[in-house]
């Protein structure tokens, strides 16, 4: 066990044989429970849990679910990160998607020679990345599966075969966002008249469901080698729009990685997320060492100060974020520099009580390389999973297309991924590289910031993760202070309302009980907007030695035990703006 010293501390685990990979199921635990975006997807963890399946299992169950009916969101046509815990410890796997080896920094510039808007380089071919979700479930399964392979795809066969009602969810998404969505797929949720299907009616998906058998049958390989990767591969690079230069190659030669998770502590509890290449874990971590000093408790969830302070490390975190962070396959990240006490404690001492910063610049950590600030256009889209089993493992989960329906490119009923654009578009600013540049190969910097939280005593107190682009960071840091220093149950941590700030202005959340506090945080020189938010997070936490779940109120999500109790969650009605997708 390897541990990185100073406030960051990382467990290398090797790549372990299958854990009873084809033993006889076993009868249904009596504990375990799933949260999820979905609740089709959430039973669909449940029912390979009832039949003794793996947290890991039911976390695979899960994301092929809502491959099927939330498409606007994830699919194996994107990637995830994943965040495990079983008695060896924390691990954590990197299937976030690669550039195609032929691509360079210009690779959104246009035909003049400019580079193009985000909105520009979305649709089509040349924002989609070699997919890596599917290689991370098969590196997840290895590690820690119980069911056979074929097993853990039989609920979303059967949705994709036998469909599913049409929810507000995914109706508003292709309405409202899904202008680029390829015919294949709009003819699959309109009718002949060209409209969105009304709600409740019934999606099939017949291509999908042939799929997801072949995959089942043939394995993850199938995927990516043969006529499959042939289909993939001839999509994209003849796109009408910005078509790509994919090959073959590139699917063939992607790998789920094993990386070392990124530990760090926070008021006694130990927290594990996402290192590198994910941006999110390391800047969700930063914004608690940051607030650290502070009396957060103390100060309370309605205080103007309180949440003052939280926009102010989240300045200096995205700060250091935008400078620093990248693929570490790719560039120099220094993530103990950033860790490092008294980097903390001097980027810590620039927040004050009483005022607003005048202006945040990036610090310079110990290590770090010479580099140029770059902020990256993301847009709320993604979704996340937790799953715990008999055993008390865990395994907490977010997985993306991007944007809504990414690419607007679908295969066999299959979305793909524009991941791609959370690159920086242009590579050079102020004659600097900067590091989240398009190279061949490269994983684009994520937001996705799935988290184990440890109590004092060791064991594991929360998991969560949330979906929503850049405020993903923030949604997650928000839930740990709200169940660490408010004392919230996760489910009220979760449908907290949020305030956004990791630049100048500060955006609360409208229709919550922050919009009060906006004339006490103005008081304190906070530049503040009210506006809706797609905000999506899932959690599960452990109090006094039983699992409950949690799921956020703004989705459709639920968490659901083994014996198909669901949570109770309050529903908050869909707001005006982006749906939490």
């Amino acid at each position: 066990m390897k541990h990185w010293l100073l406030s960051v501390a990382a467990l290398a685990l090797p790549l372990a044989a299958p854990v009873e990979a084809r033993q006889p199921a076993a009868k249904a635990p009596a504990t375990g429970m799933v949260s999820a975006a979905d609740p089709r997807a959430a039973a669909a963890g449940v029912e390979i849990l009832r039949a003794g399946g793996s947290a890991t299992d039911a976390a695979i169950a899960t994301m092929l679910a809502l491959n099927v009916v939330e498409p606007q969101s994830s699919g194996i046509g994107g990637g995830s990160y994943w965040v495990r815990h079983d008695a060896r410890g924390t691990n954590t796997i990197d299937a976030r998607e690669t550039a195609p080896m032929a691509a360079t920094p210009d690779w959104f510039y246009g035909p003049d020679g400019r580079p193009l808007s985000h909105a520009d380089a979305v649709p089509g071919g040349r924002s989609v990345g070699v997919p890596g979700a599917l290689r991370g479930m098969a590196l997840a399964h290895a590690q820690g599966g119980k069911l056979p392979w074929a097993r853990l795809f039989q609920p979303a066969i059967r949705l994709a075969r036998d469909g599913f009602k049409l929810t507000p969810r995914l109706q508003t998404a292709l309405t409202r966002y899904g202008g680029h969505v390829d015919a294949t797929t709009r003819a699959r949720l309109t009718g002949p008249d060209g409209q969105v299907l009304p709600l409740g009616s019934i999606i099939r998906n017949p291509e999908q469901a042939a799929l997801l058998e072949r995959i089942a049958k043939l394995g993850p390989d199938s995927f990516y080698v043969g006529p499959q990767a042939q289909k993939l591969v001839t999509t994209v690079n003849t796109a009408t729009r910005n078509p790509s230069k994919m090959t073959t190659g590139d699917l063939a030669s992607y790998a789920a990685k094993p990386r070392p998770p990124l530990c760090a502590t926070y008021r006694g509890y130990r927290i594990c997320s996402m290192g590198p290449s994910s941006g999110g874990g390391s800047t969700m971590l930063s914004i608690l060492k940051l607030l650290e000093r502070f009396d957060m408790a103390k100060l309370g969830k309605d205080s103007p100060q309180a949440w003052h302070l939280f926009a102010e490390a989240s300045r200096l975190a995205y700060a250091d974020r935008d400078m620093y962070l990248g693929d570490p396959d790719y560039v120099r990240v220094p993530i103990k520099g950033l860790f490092d006490p008294a980097y903390i404690a001097s980027r810590s001492a620039l927040i004050a009580p009483d005022r607003t910063m005048a202006s945040v610049s990036p610090g310079t950590p110990p290590g770090a390389p010479p580099r140029v600030r770059a902020p990256v256009s993301e847009v709320p889209g993604t979704t996340d999973l937790v799953t715990v089993d008999a055993a008390g493992n865990v395994a907490e989960v977010t997985t993306t297309v991007e944007g809504s329906f990414g690419s607007g490119l679908s295969v066999d009923g299959t979305m793909l991924n524009n991941e791609l654009t959370d690159f920086d578009i242009v590579p050079v600013k102020d004659g600097d590289l900067v590091a989240n540049r398009v190279e061949g190969g490269k994983r684009p910097r994520s937001s996705m910031s799935p988290t184990i939280v440890y109590g004092p005593d060791g064991k594991v107190r929360l998991a969560v993760g949330a979906a929503g682009g850049a405020t993903i960071i923030t949604q997650v840091a928000k839930a740990i202070i709200g169940v660490i220093d408010w004392k919230l149950s996760a489910q009220d941590a979760i449908a907290q309302g949020l305030l956004f700030a990791p630049y100048k202005v500060a955006t609360v959340e409208q229709g919550t009980s922050l919009e009060a506090l906006v004339p006490g945080l103005q008081a304190l020189g906070e530049t503040v907007v009210v506006a809706p938010m797609g905000l999506k997070a899932n959690a599960i936490e452990r109090i006094g030695g039983r699992w409950v779940g949690a799921a956020d109120p703004r989705s459709e999500g639920v968490a659901i035990d083994v014996t198909g109790r669901t949570s109770a969650i309050t529903r908050v009605g869909d707001k005006p703006g982006r749906p939490a997708e």
